[in-house]
């Protein structure tokens, strides 16, 4: 239960992390998990993949596929409105932990 939950709220943290990333530049789903490996958070495909669709599905990110080393690599992106809920999202998070 309690691994459960924290599960759940790490999971919007990571998907703020990817809205602030891929608003810098084009990620893809390799990069994200050593990026995060390089931060302590091991993630599995199985987790991220799904995540980054979902994020499609929901408009905050948008999908470009390019040819690289003959492997189709899908790169994401933050949408205008996944930069909207980034800045929301991170006013919620300063204004929480201040309180914190």
């Amino acid at each position: 239960m309690e691994e459960k939950t924290l599960r759940k709220l790490f999971l919007g943290f990571i998907q703020l992390h990817i809205l602030r990333h891929g608003s810098k530049k084009p990620i893809y789903g390799v990069w994200l998990m050593d990026h995060l490996k390089d931060h302590g958070y091991n993630m599995s495909s199985g987790t991220i993949y799904p995540l980054l669709k979902n994020m499609c599905r929901d408009g905050l990110l948008s999908l470009e596929e390019k040819k690289v080393e003959g492997k189709i690599r899908k790169y994401y992106t933050t949408t205008d409105l996944g930069k909207i809920i980034l800045k929301k999202g991170e006013e919620k998070v300063r204004e929480l932990s201040k309180n914190m």
